[in-house]
């Protein structure tokens, strides 16, 4: 059962530098900004040299997150899209930060790959910007990590996401704010050698036009225009102005632009070493600077959900393609599964949640890609396959839970792999994981119609009830069925067929 479409949205993003709430009214399918919230948090800077966040960061960022959820927390679950990114892709202690930031904003947090945010940037600027047919090349520098994207239209086609942001690289080459030549030109150095890899994929032949898309681009177009030194977002030649000026002074105290406010000065030097960097190895001219960001791409993401655009949902079908699934097989299992939730909606898993089918779904066309590698254990290929790939919108926690689903979809059922999950999976999974096994197992023949049977699941028992001398006039069924009786009794489930 879909969702109602709610009159408000809200998408958060948890950036290295910077939190970011924007709040949309929806009507008619048509978006208007009515709120936006930024805080500086800092969060990359909270990093110790063992990858923690620390106390001092977790407690500004969960104040934040608090006058966040005030905001959104009357809000339905599925009218929110909050996503962490690098730092909390980096920090060894981010689950437990995620725990509670989850309790003071009243959402769940989904952490999201590099590849996945560059996405979802590309697709925040396309939607701020009027239509044109011109190849973009989109830049966004955060604060532990830079995007760089290639696209037409509202389509990314390259997408990389860099270790290097303003926080990181003013922390490492100007310690206590310290500028000096030799530094800048450490840092510049440094973010080069990490973009020198993807040069010919992204340089000048590449694309039409450039455009960034980040508080730190923004604020050096503000700067470059104030001065005097561009008049037109930024310019290689305004850079190599504002680079000269900025070596002049000894401590970025010393900044004193207009455009440039206080708390953007401690990482401003790293911000303009990144983007110097960039212009020279990548041949760049010109910059505009867009409104739309990551928070911007999650609302169009959330829109496309509502709206029977899941990207998920393509994605499934581009992989399950691309390693030559057999679609009517699929078919067939999604339609059984279908048949099995209309019996079972007393379980919490089927209660209202479209989201379980939909994962249901994904498993029916994803949980064989692995037969491409090796048939020999191809549950374990597939499941790495899902939990490691760049999956176009699909969280990190998404492919986990997708990914251990495909994992216990054959031979043995190890319950413990879910419960690792976050809430509400971890309560989901095992009944989901049953059900699967049960409509797959019904078509191991292949292509072969399903009966009319009976299902029923209350906590772990499960009852099968088949048309009379069914299970008689299908033997190799029927010894599924009992090696399946083993299999579930393994996971303290006890299954009953008649």
């Amino acid at each position: 059962m879909p969702h109602q479409i709610p009159t408000s949205v809200a998408a958060v993003d948890l950036g290295s530098n910077s939190f970011h709430m924007i709040i949309c009214s929806l009507k008619d399918g048509k978006l208007q900004t009515i709120d936006r919230l930024k805080e500086m948090v800092r969060l990359a800077a909270g990093l110790d040299k063992n990858r923690n966040l620390d106390t001092a960061t977790q407690e500004k960022a969960l104040a934040c997150l608090e006058r966040f959820g005030e905001r959104i927390n009357s809000f339905p679950p599925h009218s929110v899209s909050i996503v962490g990114t690098n730092t909390l892709r980096l920090a060894k202690n981010a689950q437990q930060f995620i725990s509670k930031a989850e309790k003071a904003l009243g959402h769940p947090i989904h952490v999201i790959s590099g590849i996945e945010e560059a996405r979802l940037i590309y697709q925040g600027v396309a939607h701020s910007l009027a239509g044109s047919a011109n190849r973009r090349f989109v830049m966004d520098i955060g604060g532990s990590s830079t995007e760089y994207i290639i696209g037409q239209h509202d389509t990314a086609h390259c997408k990389e996401s860099l270790n290097m942001g303003c926080v990181t690289v003013s922390q490492k080459f100007f310690k206590k704010g310290q500028i000096s030549k030799k530094a800048f030109k450490k840092a510049t150095l440094f973010a080069e050698q990490h973009l020198v890899p993807f040069q010919g994929k992204f340089n000048r032949q590449q694309w039409d036009e450039a455009i960034g898309a980040s508080g730190s681009l923004k604020t050096i177009s503000n700067v470059l225009q104030t001065s005097g030194w561009s008049d037109n977002g930024i310019t290689m030649t305004g850079l190599e102005l504002l680079v000269a000026h900025l070596l002049k002074f000894n401590h970025y105290d010393q900044f004193n632009f207009p455009a440039l406010s206080l708390e953007r000065r401690p990482v401003f030097i790293g911000a303009v070493a990144i983007i110097y960097a960039t212009f020279k190895t990548l041949n760049i001219e010109q910059m505009t600077v867009s409104d739309g960001a990551l928070r911007e791409g999650l609302v169009q993401d959330l829109l496309g959900r509502f709206y029977n655009h899941d990207i998920r949902s393509e994605t499934s079908k581009i992989i399950a393609h691309r390693y030559h699934i057999d679609h009517q097989h699929a078919s067939q299992i999604k339609e059984t599964i279908h048949y099995m939730a209309r019996q079972l909606t007393g379980l919490p898993c089927f209660q209202d949640d479209s989201d379980t089918l939909q994962f249901l779904n994904w498993m029916a066309e994803l949980h064989e890609i692995g037969l491409e590698i090796a048939h020999s254990q191809y549950h374990k290929h597939s499941a790495y396959i899902i939990e490691n790939g760049d999956l176009a919108g699909f969280s990190k926690q998404d492919q986990l839970v997708l990914s251990r689903l495909v994992r216990n979809h054959r031979k043995k059922l190890n319950l413990e792999r879910f419960a690792e999950l976050p809430w509400p999976w971890r309560e989901y999974t095992p009944h989901m994981a049953v059900v699967f096994r049960i409509a797959r197992l019904l078509h191991r023949s292949r292509h072969n119609p399903r009966p009319d049977f009976d299902i029923a699941i209350k906590d772990f028992e499960i009852r099968l009830k088949f048309p009379e001398n069914w299970l008689e006039q299908s033997p190799l069924t029927q010894a599924d069925l009992e090696q399946e009786i083993l299999y579930l009794k393994e996971a303290k489930f006890n299954l009953i067929f008649e």
